[in-house]
Order: structure tokens, then sequence, then C-alpha cells
């Protein structure tokens, strides 16, 4: 069920009328998870079952673990829990991926493995699972609190349904750990929604994702093979340009809709973008892009593995062997792992340049005004170059196509360009650019801005809303 159709606006006010009741303010933790099983179960309700069986797997395992006779029935329970987590994951999105790559003489194998359906969100609410099984073992004061240990199983079981399934974020994030959610699971009231927050949020949203993503997709559905062979080289830059634009406005404008719409059932959930593309560093977009799958990673992959804490070498190799299973984590080709690769080996060429400058002691040169604004802009333009030719191994899964791309980009110099198509995705994208450049010269008037421009903003936003949203399209995160 998109976002952006009528089924969904009918499910979302039919479910705000009954959560908001007074004789169903007993039950509005069930309210919720049944409209959140019908959201998942709306095109495919066969797939139901698999999420049911991951709030079963996830509920017992915690529960498992609070009532555990000492530490290691604990961690025996919860290590069992994780990996049928990560067995569940592997059989629905990576079984097609090893047959073709193991078995490809086995033809009758390897289609029973392609066929095996990929459930949509199965990325998302799987690691929210582990989340929640890793936290309570941690002993987590949010999760393991005396209410919570010495409540029932069923209370802990609809706990967990409502964590592992909320609507708003279950098939593309963002991600929420268990101990920032549980605290808040407790009776909403209406006078406490934020509706300023919740209009913002959703008008954003859905404009980054109707207006912007829906209507660049038209036109980067040409960065694909062949299409891309026939066109010239400053028209494929454009593309390449319009697709890191179309990718963040559609994964951003999921991202705020997600977090309006949890608002207005009384839900918090974290931030998953901040101007991602006027990062300076690597280090710094992966605090900026996709938030909370970079905290996740670190919180229980990177720091487990050991982090910074084992010495230079093992940080290098952690950052590498964290982003390609980040990039794996993607989608079941290997040009995600290579994608997720290719960020681990920039972050750790970037640490080690870092580490040899404090080695050697180098002072830092004092820039002027001018100097320092310019090294900004160089150091933001690589950064953001760089990240847009790794996007193209999610355009172009297949690596070959990839090369074919790089070799029309240096061939097709003499191919006619069309300048109108080119400012037509220029405009396009302007929202966003304008969006970045906003963060970074921010007007000083704070008045004007909360007064004045914001109203206005989303004023025009609601217009184009109206007159000029894309066809629609699911968004691009769905496939993970």
């Amino acid at each position: 069920m998109l976002f952006n159709t009528l089924p969904f606006a009918y499910l979302v006010i039919i479910t705000f009328g009954l959560y908001y009741l007074p004789i169903f303010k007993r039950i509005q933790l069930q309210v919720l998870v049944g409209a959140s099983f019908v959201f998942y179960a709306w095109n495919f309700p066969i797939l139901l079952l698999l999420l049911i069986t991951s709030i079963l797997l996830n509920a017992a395992g915690s529960y498992g673990v609070i009532h555990a006779a000492n530490s290691k029935r604990q961690r025996a329970i919860a290590t069992g829990s994780v990996i049928i987590n990560l067995l569940i994951l592997a059989i629905f999105k990576y079984a097609g991926l090893l047959g073709k790559t193991f078995f490809s003489e086995n033809r009758e194998l390897v289609d029973f493995l392609i066929a095996i359906p990929l459930p949509v969100g199965i990325s998302f609410f799987t690691f929210q699972g582990i989340s929640l099984v890793v936290d309570t073992f941690r002993h987590d004061s949010q999760i393991r609190n005396e209410k919570q240990v010495n409540s029932s199983f069923w209370k802990h079981l609809c706990n967990t349904s409502l964590f592992i399934s909320l609507f708003p974020q279950l098939v593309a994030g963002p991600i929420v750990k268990a101990h920032d959610f549980f605290p808040q699971i407790k009776p909403k009231l209406l006078k406490n929604i934020d509706w300023d927050f919740v209009f913002t949020n959703l008008v954003i949203g859905y404009f980054l994702k109707m207006v912007v993503a829906d209507n660049l997709k038209d036109f980067t559905f040409e960065l694909t093979w062949p299409y891309f062979e026939r066109l010239s080289s400053l028209h494929l830059i454009a593309l390449l340009f319009a697709y890191s634009i179309q990718i963040f406005a559609d994964f951003a404008g999921y991202s705020l809709i997600a977090i309006g719409l949890s608002q207005l059932f009384g839900y918090r959930i974290p931030q998953n973008f901040n101007f991602p593309y006027i990062a300076t560093s690597f280090a710094d977009f992966w605090r900026r892009w996709h938030i909370s799958l970079s905290s996740f990673l670190k919180e229980y992959l990177y720091i487990p593995l050991g982090g910074n804490r084992k010495g230079r070498v093992r940080t290098y190799l952690n950052l590498m062997a964290v982003m390609a299973l980040g990039g794996l984590w993607h989608g079941a080709a290997w040009s995600y792992m290579i994608w997720g690769t290719t960020h681990g080996v920039l972050l750790a060429v970037e640490r080690l340049l870092k580490d040899i400058t404090e080695i050697l002691g180098a002072k830092k040169s004092k820039l002027t005004g001018l100097q320092s604004k310019i090294a900004i802009f160089l150091k933001t333009t690589m950064v953001f170059v760089l990240v847009s030719l790794a996007w193209l191994l999610f355009k172009l899964p297949d690596f070959k196509h990839v090369l074919a791309f790089f070799t029309a980009l240096g061939n097709n110099q003499h191919i006619f360009t069309n300048y109108l198509t080119l400012v037509v995705i220029f405009l396009y994208s302007l929202p966003v650019v304008i969006y970045h450049l906003y963060y970074l010269y921010p007007i000083k008037n704070e008045h004007a801005v909360r007064n004045i421009l914001k109203p206005v903003s989303l004023a025009c936003m609601l217009a184009l809303l109206l007159l000029n949203s894309g066809s629609p399209q699911d968004f691009i995160y769905f496939q993970f």
C-alpha cells in the first residue's frame, strides 16, 4: 500500500478516528497493530505470516532473556534468536543470489531459490527484532524495567507487535531501536499531538516524493542500459546528478512522512537525514545519510567488532567490513556489496590520512575566510561527486552496465545535447539544492522564517503537490 494512494488515506483516517475514541482508549495499541497488519497484508496477504513469525520469534526471545535463570541461558537464547532472524533474512533475501553464485549448474535449484518472494521491508523489521533481543540481553534499563519484567507474555507480545509492525515506518524505516521505542508505549491523548510538526513533515515529505522524486524518475529511467549509450556526456552527467537528487528526495520524503504519521499517533521516531549533500567528508556523509541505519550498524556491529579500540589497522578493517555488510543489506546483488565496500574503503582511507596527520604532528595551516570557504566547497563537491558515482551501483546492479556507462561518458562528447531537458531536470532538482543551501546559509531573522517564509513555502509545496505531482511509483527503498 503506497503512502500516496486513497486506500492509505482511508486507512490513516479510520485508524486515527478509532485510535482516539474514548471507548477504545484501553486498546489503542491493538488498534494500531491491527491497522499495521492491514497495511502490510494489503497487496500480498500471505506475507503477513512472515511478519507475525518475526514478531513471535522476537517477543519469545526477548521475554525468554528477561526471565532466564542465569546469564549463560540468557546468552544462549539471545544468540539463538539473532541467528534465526538472520537465517530468515538470508532465506528470503539472499537465497537467489547464493544460488546463482554457488549452484549455477543446477538450474532447477537456482530457479527454485530465485522464486522465493522478497517480502517488502524484511530488512527493516528484521533489524528491529534483532535490536529488541540484543537490547534486552544488554539489560537495557528502558526495556528490562521492573514493570516489564513482571508483565505477562501477552503484554510483552503486544508491545513487541507495535514496535516491529508500526505501519508508518514498517517497510522502509527509519530503523527504530527498542530502547528508544519501548518507553513511549503508553496511552496517547489527542491534545498532545504536535500538529505543526505533523503537518510540516507530511507536506515536505510528500512534496519531496511526489513532486521531486516522481518527476525526476521520468528522466532518470534513461540511466539504464542500453538507453544511456545514445546520450551525450553532458546529458549523462545531468542524469547522474538527477538520480542523486531523486534517491535523496524519495527516501528522505518517505522518512519525513513516516516521522509525521508516527507523531500523529503519539510516537517519536528518529530523524533519518540531515542535509547529507553538504557533507565535507565521508564520515560526515554517513552521519547525515540514513542516520538510523548508520547508528544501528555502529551500535550493533561496528562497536561489537572492536570499533576503533583495537588499533588503527583493525579500525580500517572494521570500517570496510561493516560498510560491506551494510551494502549487502541493501540488496541481494554483489553490486550492493561493492557499493558498501567502496564507501568502506573511502572511510578507511579518510581515517588513515587523519591518523598520518596526527602521527606526523602536522599543524593545520590557518586559512583566511575566503580560503576556508573555498576549501569547504571543494571538499563538499568531491564527496558529492564520489557519492553520486557510487549511486550508479544502485541504478545499474549489473557491473558490466556500470562500465558501459563510463565508456559512454568518455566517448559521447560529440552527441547532440537537448539543453531544454537539462533545464527541466535542474528545475525539478532545485528544491533539494535550495534545501541544502538554506542549511549552509541560514536566514538570520528566525522570526521572518517562522512567520513568513515557512507558511509561504508550505503553501507553494501544497500547490505543486496538487498541480505537478509525477506518476506514482514505489519508494526506492521498498526493494530493501
